[in-house]
């Protein structure tokens, strides 16, 4: 499967992702570059032990990788990894019942995380509005249109997006 092709989260790594901490190191590592769990540990309030755990369970779904040649003794660096960019959710159908609440989970964290933003949104865009810009707009389409028309926008979200290790000057 090639990156930029549409890659279908399966209950286990939907799992690792429905954890609230897991999602706030991924976050970060793709925010703001590589990291330590120290490092991680130090952001979040948590004990090394505790990030080095959810590391190690982002790591093992590959969502994450370490960086060997930046690694040394005990400190290890993370990055995330360069797979899939385009992962998609599955519906409720295609799961099997008792995995359906961690993808309620799930689309509830992003909710929580989307409304977030937007409750920063004004303070972020009075600071720099050539950075931060927003459009609002209403659409009548088909299903066939509204399917066309998501595929081009997570086209164009493939086209534009940089990983964290490159810089935006």
């Amino acid at each position: 499967m090639k990156d930029d092709e549409p890659s279908l989260l399966d209950p286990a790594r939907l799992k690792a992702l429905a954890h609230p901490m897991r999602r706030l190191m991924l976050r970060h590592l793709n925010v703001h570059g590589p990291a330590t769990s120290t490092t991680l540990g130090d952001l979040l309030g948590a004990k090394t032990g505790t990030t080095s755990y959810h590391l190690r369970q982002l790591e093992k779904h590959g969502f994450i990788e370490e960086i060997p040649e930046r690694s040394t003794g005990r400190e290890r660096w993370w990055r995330r990894s360069e797979g899939p960019k385009d992962l998609r959710l599955p519906t409720a159908d295609q799961l099997p019942e008792e995995d359906r609440p961690v993808l309620a989970e799930f689309q509830r964290m992003g909710m929580d995380e989307d409304r977030e933003l937007f409750e920063r949104f004004p303070a972020a865009y009075h600071r720099d509005p050539d950075w931060a810009k927003a459009s609002r707009g209403m659409g009548r389409m088909t299903k066939e249109e509204f399917d066309e028309f998501f595929e081009a926008y997570i086209a164009l979200l493939l086209k534009y997006s940089r990983s964290a290790a490159v810089s935006y000057t």
